[in-house]
């Protein structure tokens, strides 16, 4: 019996979009890791003040490619340049459409001259792989897909461990565990260092805003890897984070994680859903939020939309390339933050003591997505301008915030309003209960929020400068 395809699930039901707006996958879990070692907020507190181990080895899938063709492949698909892309350095991967528009971002590690490793949420993987399997290339490739979300008793196992070790007092914890200073190690560059006795890969990144590394190796040594970590860092005041505070870490740093992928329409599309399986996060994924249009490509981004457009580079062909070559960088929405007026959040909570007619949305706390993609309407004047996608609290900055994305007439400064909740008292997800919108006053902020952020990743790919 041949397998559902994307296609197949398209082609039964009615709009793509009703079918995302009430998908029973239920919650985004981060899986296996607990969600709290502490509490989340000095766990968060912690990545500014002293130092913290985030564990990555449970939550975003793997793709090791390999062969004669891997980097000539690749780049094919990216929007970045790989012009001075060597071996022992990392890049943040963006693939588009045919018409320039978002399938997701991954990190993209080249290990050496044939062999790469992709690692990040599962669109971009089954665009990479779908490739790899129909595009004529020689290459090879391995896949390891995410652990899952709810594994009961049933063991885990990965391919890898993956560990980051951020904060201020990061580098500090990397000597001691190295047995000495490493050596220098240039942001998105891969070197060496030691740890129980072991030489593992340091990858020299920032998701805290503070210098710090990522290190990864067999899955079958982490848990040994992990304990010398926390006995080394003990001294520098080292805490573990949990799965509550560690996806909020980039409302502080800026990334937007999970826009929709562009994938459900367009003619030169179709073999690829053709391809993907039914089962696949495209499939089976959620879609929630104030905005609401029968038409699924009012949900996809073009790379300015996403703080992706400084990455653009027409030294290569690619695919979408033909279409970004005829937007005009200045006329596209473009990437902000959104800080929520804490009065109004604070009305939406209190909404939960009123037993007098039906309640706003809960706003959950520390991160209070409730779909795989959130899309919430941002409003001046009644009139469009932003979608808010990712919101949570900072413990750090003691304040609400949520990424997304702004017309090009919106400033720093700027107050709007937020369009808190789904129309006609909600969508039939899991996720939601029963409630009425309400409208939440939010002023456009920096982004990253975070000044620690802004001046770490001065010259990174967060801020606006390619890697």
């Amino acid at each position: 019996m041949t397998k559902r395809s994307l296609e197949d699930v398209l082609q039964s039901v009615d709009n793509p979009v009703h079918m995302l707006r009430n998908s029973q996958i239920g919650a985004y879990v981060y899986p296996v890791v607990a969600p709290e070692f502490s509490n989340w907020r000095d766990e968060q507190r912690a990545w500014r003040t002293t130092a913290v181990l985030f564990d990555q080895s449970h939550h975003m899938a793997e793709l090791m490619v390999e062969g004669p063709d891997a980097f000539a492949m690749l780049q094919s698909l990216a929007i970045n340049s790989f012009a001075n892309f060597t071996t022992d350095r990392a890049k943040h991967f963006v693939p588009c459409n045919y018409d320039g528009y978002v399938i997701g971002d991954v990190i993209l590690f080249r290990l050496d001259e044939n062999r790469f490793n992709l690692v990040g949420r599962e669109p971009t993987i089954n665009w990479v792989q779908f490739h790899c399997e129909t595009g004529g290339h020689d290459v090879e490739y391995a896949r390891d897909d995410r652990s899952p979300s709810r594994p009961g008793d049933q063991p885990v196992k990965r391919r890898h461990y993956r560990y980051e070790i951020q904060g201020p007092n990061a580098m500090k914890i990397v000597e001691k565990l190295n047995g000495g200073p490493l050596p220098d190690i240039k942001f998105f560059h891969i070197g060496k260092m030691k740890v129980a006795g072991r030489e593992v890969p340091a990858f020299r990144h920032g998701m805290a805003g503070e210098p710090g590394v990522e290190i990864w190796g067999p899955y079958e040594e982490g848990a040994e890897v992990k304990a010398a970590i926390l006995e080394a860092g003990e001294e520098f005041g080292i805490r573990q984070v949990g799965s509550r505070a560690y996806a909020t870490n980039t409302l502080e740093s800026g990334w937007i994680p999970s826009p929709l992928p562009a994938v459900y329409t367009g003619e030169r599309m179709k073999s690829y859903r053709e391809w993907l399986p039914a089962d696949r996060y495209e499939a089976v994924g959620s879609l929630a939020g104030s905005f609401v249009s029968d038409d699924i490509e009012d949900y996809y981004l073009t790379p300015h939309a996403l703080g992706y457009g400084f990455y653009i580079k027409f030294d290569h062909d690619f695919i979408g390339r033909e279409a970004l070559e005829a937007l005009d960088p200045e006329q596209q929405w473009k990437k902000v933050t959104y800080e929520w007026d804490p009065d109004d959040v604070v009305r939406v909570w209190r909404s939960l003591f009123e037993p007098e007619g039906d309640n706003y949305k809960y706003i959950d706390l520390p991160l209070s997505n409730y779909a795989s993609a959130s899309y919430d309407m941002v409003l001046r004047d009644d009139e469009l301008v932003g979608f808010s996608m990712f919101a949570g609290y900072s413990f750090n900055e003691r304040a609400f915030l949520s990424l997304g994305t702004a017309h090009p007439s919106v400033e720093e400064g700027d107050e709007l309003i937020l369009v808190w909740g789904e129309e006609d008292g909600g969508t039939s997800k899991p996720t939601v209960e029963r409630h009425r919108q309400t409208e939440i006053r939010v002023r456009v902020g920096p982004t990253p929020f975070s000044k620690d952020a802004r001046e770490a990743y001065g010259g990174k790919w967060r801020k606006g400068q390619s890697s």
